[in-house]
Order: C-alpha cells, then sequence, then structure tokens
C-alpha cells in the first residue's frame, strides 16, 4: 500500500532525528574534571583513564601504523582491548613551524624515503595521503571519536623525533630546540584546534624534563604559564604537568604546591620502567627491589594521591615477549602497585613496529601490544593481567555494596574467589571474586559471613573455617615487598598463599624473602586491595544445608 506524501516525509524525518540522538549518545563525551584525587565526569562519577600510549612524534609526523591497518580498525582494536583513552604524541614543530605544517602526508615519507610505506598508506588509508600533517592528526583523533576514545594530547617533543636522551636538545626549558615562548604558542595552537574535539580531555604539557638544565624554580615559572595558557585556550580539558629527571620526580611538590588561578582541571602524571632501576630487578632479590622501588614511587609521585590531587602514570610498560627478566620481574610488582592505588595510567605502547625510528625502517617494537603487522595481539596473556586494573575499584559513583577488600594476585591479574562451598579456593576474574574483610585482628573474614581464610599445612590448600581466633587464621604481610600473605601454624611455621598451576590457592613454605637474587617469589605474591564496586556472584556461597553439614563436621571435630 502507498503511503501518503505526508507520512512518509514523516517517517524520514523521525529516522533523522533518530540517528542524530544516536549519534549524539555515541560519540558525545562528558567534560572531565578533578574531585581530589580521583577525576569525574559532570555527573560527579569517576572516569579511570585506562589508556594506551599512540606514537606521533618521530620524523614522520603522522600516527604509526596507517600503512599496516585503515585508521578505524586500529581506532576499533583499542576499544576491543578493553583501553578507553588513547594518549597522542605530537612534536611541537608540527603545530608551530609552518613549512612543516603544510607537508603532506605523501611529501613527509617520500622525504624520508619511506616508498613502502607509501604503498601501505594507498591501500589501508588513500584518504590521508595527500591531507596536510594537521589534518592528518586530526583525522586520528576523529577516528578514535568514533569509535568511543578518549584523548590525551602529548606535547612529547619540539623537534620530531625518538625520546629520549640528556643531551638531545628536547630536554628542559632553554635547550636548543625548547624555548618557552615557542613552546606556549605551541601549547595555545594545539588547545585552541581541538577546542570542538570532544573526545580530546586532557593535555600532557611536556614528557620527560630532563638534562643538565633542569631546575626547579624554572619548572614552576613555565609549567605554570604552560597550564594557565592552556586553560584560558581550552577550559574544558585536564591539564597534566610532568616531573622531572625523565618524569620521575615530583617530590618537589610536598614543599611548595603550585599556584594556578583555576581549580578541578590538575592532574600530575609520572613514568616508570625496569630500566628506570637499571638491571637491579635482574641482578638483586625481586621483594627487596619491589620495595625499594615502591617506596622511591611513592616519596617522588604516589603522595600526590593523598594531598588530594589525581596521579597519571602515563607511561610504563614490558617487553612482550616475556623473556626479560628485568621486565618481567618489575611488571609483577607494579602491577600489585597499581591495584592497590588505583590511579590513571597509559601503557606503552599500541606500537607494533614504527615507519623510521632512529635509522631503522620497520622497527619491530617489542612492548607493542600489537604484533609487526598491526593485525594481532602481541601477547593476550598480559594483555588479560592489565585488564584487571582497566576498571576502577573505587571512586565516586562506585559505592553500590560497603567498602570491602580484594586479595589480588599481581602475576596473573586475578583475584581469589570462592565459587562454592565444596571447591577449595582459587583464582579468578577480580570482578567476579570475593568480598573479604580485613581486620584490625590480621584476620581475612568473607564479607557477610563468619568464614574466615585458613591455613592448614604446607602443600593443602588454604580452607575457611569458623574457629578464627587461631594464629593459623591472622593474616600479615611479610618481606619488603610486602606481597607475601602469611600464617603460623600452631609449631610456629609460617606459611604464605601461593597458587598452584590450576589457579587453585595453597599454603606453602615461603619463598625468596631476601637475599636470593635467582629465585622468583611471585606465585607467593598477594595484594589486599580496597573496593567499593559491587562483585558479580555467579553462585550462591553457601546454601544452609551447606551451612548445617560444616557446622557439624566442625562440631564433631571439636568433640
Amino acid at each position: 500500500m502507498r503511503q501518503s506524501p505526508s507520512l512518509s516525509c514523516y517517517n524520514i524525518l523521525l529516522c533523522i532525528v533518530i540517528t542524530i540522538l544516536v549519534l549524539m549518545t555515541q560519540y558525545s563525551y562528558s567534560t572531565l574534571y578533578t574531585n581530589s584525587r580521583w577525576i569525574v565526569n559532570e555527573g560527579g562519577e569517576r572516569v579511570k583513564l585506562s589508556c594506551v600510549n599512540w606514537v606521533s612524534h618521530l620524523e614522520v609526523m603522522v600516527a604509526e601504523g596507517l600503512s599496516k591497518q585503515p585508521i578505524d580498525t586500529i581506532s576499533e582494536s583499542i576499544t576491543n582491548m578493553g583501553f578507553n583513552c588513547v594518549r597522542l604524541t605530537w612534536p611541537l614543530f608540527l603545530f608551530t613551524n609552518d613549512s612543516l605544517a603544510t607537508l603532506t602526508v605523501r611529501q613527509s615519507f617520500n622525504n624520508l624515503g619511506l616508498v613502502e610505506s607509501i604503498a601501505g598508506l594507498q591501500t589501508n588509508n588513500p584518504t590521508i595521503l595527500d591531507l596536510s600533517l594537521l589534518r592528518a592528526y586530526q583525522a586520528v583523533i576523529t577516528s578514535l571519536g568514533n569509535n568511543n576514545v578518549m584523548v590525551i594530547l602529548d606535547n612529547h617533543v619540539s623537534k620530531p623525533g625518538w625520546c629520549c636522551s640528556n643531551f638531545d636538545g628536547n630536554g628542559f626549558f632553554g635547550d636548543q630546540y625548547f624555548n618557552p615562548d615557542l613552546w606556549i604558542q605551541g601549547l595555545t595552537k594545539v588547545a585552541t584546534t581541538f577546542t570542538n574535539a570532544t573526545n580530546v580531555v586532557g593535555m600532557s604539557l611536556r614528557n620527560e624534563l630532563r638534562g643538565p638544565r633542569q631546575n626547579v624554580n624554572d619548572w614552576y615559572r613555565y609549567m605554570q604559564k604552560g597550564a594557565e595558557a592552556v586553560h584560558a585556550a581550552n577550559p574544558d580539558v585536564l591539564v597534566i604537568l610532568s616531573g622531572l629527571n625523565f618524569d620521575k620526580d615530583l617530590s618537589f611538590l610536598r614543599q611548595r604546591p603550585i599556584n594556578l588561578t583555576f581549580s578541578g582541571k590538575l592532574v600530575f602524571e609520572i613514568h616508570r620502567y625496569s630500566f628506570t632501576d637499571g638491571k637491579s630487578w635482574e641482578t638483586g632479590n625481586p621483594n627487596q627491589v619491589c620495595g625499594q622501588v615502591v617506596n622511591d614511587i611513592m616519596s617522588k609521585g604516589g603522595f600526590l594521591l593523598d594531598q588530594g590531587y589525581p596521579l597519571f602514570v602515563s607511561e610504563f610498560g614490558a617487553d612482550q615477549r616475556g623473556t626479560n627478566v628485568n621486565d618481567n620481574r618489575y611488571f609483577n610488582c607494579f602491577l600489585g602497585l597499581a591495584a592497590e592505588l588505583d590511579f590513571d595510567w597509559a601503557l606503552w605502547t599500541l606500537v607494533g613496529s614504527y615507519y623510521l625510528r632512529e635509522g631503522i625502517v620497520g622497527l619491530n617494537e617489542v612492548y607493542g601490544v600489537l604484533d609487526w603487522n598491526w593485525c594481532d595481539i602481541r601477547n593476550s596473556s598480559f594483555l588479560k593481567r592489565i585488564s584487571a586494573v582497566q576498571s576502577p575499584f573505587q571512586g565516586p559513583g562506585y559505592n553500590e555494596s560497603r567498602s570491602h577488600k580484594l586479595i589480588f594476585h599481581p602475576m596473573t591479574g586475578l583475584c581469589v574467589r570462592r565459587i562454592s562451598f565444596f571447591q577449595p579456593l582459587e583464582l579468578g576474574p577480580c570482578s567476579e571474586s570475593s568480598a573479604w574483610d580485613y581486620t584490625p585482628t590480621k584476620t581475612l573474614t568473607l564479607t557477610g559471613t563468619y568464614f574466615c581464610l585458613q591455613a592448614d599445612k604446607s602443600g593443602q590448600p588454604a580452607k575457611l573455617g569458623i574457629i578464627c581466633t587461631n594464629s593459623n587464621s591472622k593474616w600479615q604481610t611479610i618481606s619488603n615487598s610486602k606481597m607475601h600473605l602469611s600464617s603460623k601454624l600452631q609449631d610456629d611455621t609460617t606459611l604464605c598463599l601461593d597458587v598452584d598451576s590450576k589457579n587453585v590457592i595453597f599454603a606453602n613454605t615461603c619463598k625468596c624473602l631476601s637475599q636470593d637474587k635467582t629465585c622468583d617469589p611471585t606465585s607467593q605474591w598477594f595484594k589486599i586491595i580496597d573496593s567499593t564496586r559491587q562483585q558479580k556472584t555467579t553462585k550462591s556461597f553457601l546454601q544452609s544445608k551447606q551451612i548445617i553439614q560444616f557446622l557439624g563436621n566442625t562440631l564433631s571435630h571439636i568433640l
């Protein structure tokens, strides 16, 4: 039956309106603010930045990987891997040097002799080849927005190229390529350019300040100027300030707070890798090194959380091949701290390979979560581990249940849970793990029950019991790492929580507490962390019949 023209027009108009509303819902981003140590949306609910770094500051000045995959394919993969944010790097000269800004993508690649990359761009992203470098940068941000990915714009260097060294001319205000006035002009231009890009939620003013010129007084002088310039140009973005010594050190803020005319927008960032401490992880006892590194992080940056500022660990990472002992040991320690402090972060890096890095064409990035071809995940188990800290454990808006504890296992990225009464405790996704109370008497009790965690004997699964006054129900954090959970039996034997190959929780002899440099303690590393988010439970933990049977067995044993 033919519709009347008026009804047909009405239906078309209705479809257009619905489409617009859907697009607005899908691609509309809330302006972010700070509420004490938390980043929150306009409704006051926490938004945790779980980012990955996407490099766009090298000589080509184009986001890496566009010769390998279409922009939208890469942006979609970021979402599929659980990241909600990209820290997108940019070189200052791209926005302050017209001869660079007006180059087309094709010209930039041609100038560097990267003919194969041009062919790959023609296949995967033909529409950007003849765009200016600035337009290509904007196209990446648009694609990320279309895939619901927030963006932190990071001024990584001034002169395009790999970062960093103490003597590359990019390190500190007044260096060869780091004119403070030009830098502020660039920050202002970038902040203005992306005012209407609603998925741009923050600007990181400068990456890894360093070198012989660095000093605290100039840090305050110029970082405050830069922060004010960005906020004046775009008051909707978070303003992110980095520290000294390759962004390891913000300790000077203990005595001298920063003085800005605005509030509710300030975030501080730090970086940490295994090589920050040389080969200490490989040559030292992991428990002792972990304790030293955590203390260093807290004294140089972590203290800001207690002062009421969000802390953004904007670079950390590890060799995805899993063969680097230094990285592996460091990452187990770092992941425990990330879960405990529940800070915002950005993993280094998305990049599977580079067009050109340090003179090498097609360099393979072993820290990249994507493989060389940008097609597959390089290490799925690594990605699974960090998924545990992609969602918030706590913060404004995460008060669905009363405050409780989770027992987190950094080596696996899982938490201790109990599926049913007659099955042993095991590791599982933290979103489905058991909620615990950690009492002043050091007892770990299942929230809402009288059942506490107990050690029985070495080599046997840990168990739950109702007689929670004995020493085998008391759990102390021992060793320098503060990640061994230990309990004592009646004969004074000290046992630690451990996990076997099937993820079952055991009590075993504590290992690698000190001195030994070759021992790996990480199966016994657990972290008791705070959480206020509601836990998903798939089964009722205890049914009345099970309780009665358990109590009967317990009484029989006592009698």
